[in-house]
């Protein structure tokens, strides 16, 4: 039982309000691929996919024991793993999720496995590089896998996708266009050459905002979910669905000339009253918050952190601010707050919330 007193509370109602958002977005039968790997960008992949399972047509996580910890609470909807590994195919297979086969190497590893267990039309994506260069066939490759495909009933393909490289730039409008078109033709080759046609995807969050004429058969709604559009107009009409809270553990007196925390950080000029939260940088903190940089709230006050941040914990200054041991501590509770978080820790929101760490308890609420 995890009984850490910070707690992640992840707003069900905010999601719902995000994802019905970005479906007044979509024509009615575009299908929606939920996005929930990292833990549910940070929050909790399980309790988030069991609130939407039946409010989406898929979902999508990055490896294959993500997929694993759905389908054992219960989740019956498709999961797309994006990046399988062969070690992980045959556990992929056990637990009917649907690889991403993005090179020959796993396709093959997976085709031949697929033989062995004299599977039937087991359903497979295939990615195509466009122009992000991470993952995925090329066009010099399709004339190899569909002469494969023809040669094989042991496996179909589900979906065609590719992935935008800067959907959220409008400066890079003319090179995302070109990765739509590249796409495109990939789509068209297969349509062709297929007795059959396998869903299309390629537009991801910002995509579904900035280019929703390609939304073809399914959109992927990941970060937009969680309530952020990667443009401030879109967020302001989502809803924040992470709201990390934690207590004071304990109230000291520090007298001018004292320090606080690792390599005495703080000193004090004059008395100070600090008070020590259970949370640090395995929690997700980061350390650039230390030294007065980022604070948190207290009774509706803002208390900057004091001294470096611990593992474990942080110390803030709370000199002018009522409290006592016990009392409730907002370390993020809306969007601004965590935007600026992400800002002062030099880096991006996305990251910001998947460092928030698996110790940390987390409920969903409805």
């Amino acid at each position: 039982m995890n009984n850490h007193v910070t707690v992640l509370e992840i707003d069900g109602n905010a999601l719902e309000h995000n994802l019905h958002y970005f479906k007044q977005k979509l024509k009615p039968e575009t299908k929606i691929l939920a996005v929930v790997k990292a833990f549910g960008y940070g929050s909790d992949g399980v309790k988030v996919a069991d609130f939407l399972k039946d409010k989406v047509d898929y979902f999508a996580v990055a490896y294959a024991s993500e997929g694993i910890a759905l389908r054992e609470a219960n989740i019956n909807t498709p999961i797309l793993v994006l990046h399988p590994q062969i070690p992980t195919l045959a556990d992929i297979v056990t637990y009917k999720l649907e690889p991403n086969l993005y090179c020959f190497k796993v396709f093959d590893a997976f085709l031949k496995l697929a033989d062995e267990e004299s599977l039937i039309d087991y359903p497979i994506h295939l990615k195509f590089n466009t122009g992000l260069n991470r993952l995925g066939f090329k066009h010099a490759d399709i004339s190899k896998i569909l002469a494969c495909l023809k040669e094989t009933n042991h496996i179909k393909v589900q979906s065609l996708f590719s992935h935008l490289a800067a959907s959220e730039d409008l400066n890079e409008r003319d090179f995302t266009t070109n990765q739509i078109a590249n796409f495109t033709y990939v789509a068209q080759e297969f349509y062709k050459n297929l007795s059959y046609e396998p869903i299309l995807h390629v537009l991801n969050t910002s995509g579904v905002v900035n280019y929703s004429d390609a939304q073809f058969n399914m959109v992927r709604i990941g970060i937009g979910l969680y309530g952020f559009g990667n443009d401030a107009k879109e967020t302001s009409q989502l809803k924040n669905t992470h709201n990390l809270t934690s207590i004071i553990s304990q109230i000291h007196s520090i007298e001018p000339g004292e320090t606080v925390g690792y390599n005495r950080a703080f000193i004090a000029t004059e008395t100070v009253k600090s008070a020590t939260i259970p949370v640090g940088h395995a929690d997700g903190i980061s350390r650039r918050l230390g030294n007065k940089k980022g604070f948190v709230l207290i009774n509706n006050q803002k208390a900057p952190i004091i001294g470096n941040v611990c593992m474990d914990m942080i110390m803030v200054d709370v000199t002018k601010i009522e409290c006592k041991e016990g009392d409730n501590v907002i370390i993020f509770n809306n969007q601004e707050m965590i935007k600026n978080i992400a800002m002062l820790s030099e880096t991006i929101v996305y990251e910001t919330l998947t460092a928030i760490s698996p110790r940390v308890k987390k409920i969903l609420t409805k």
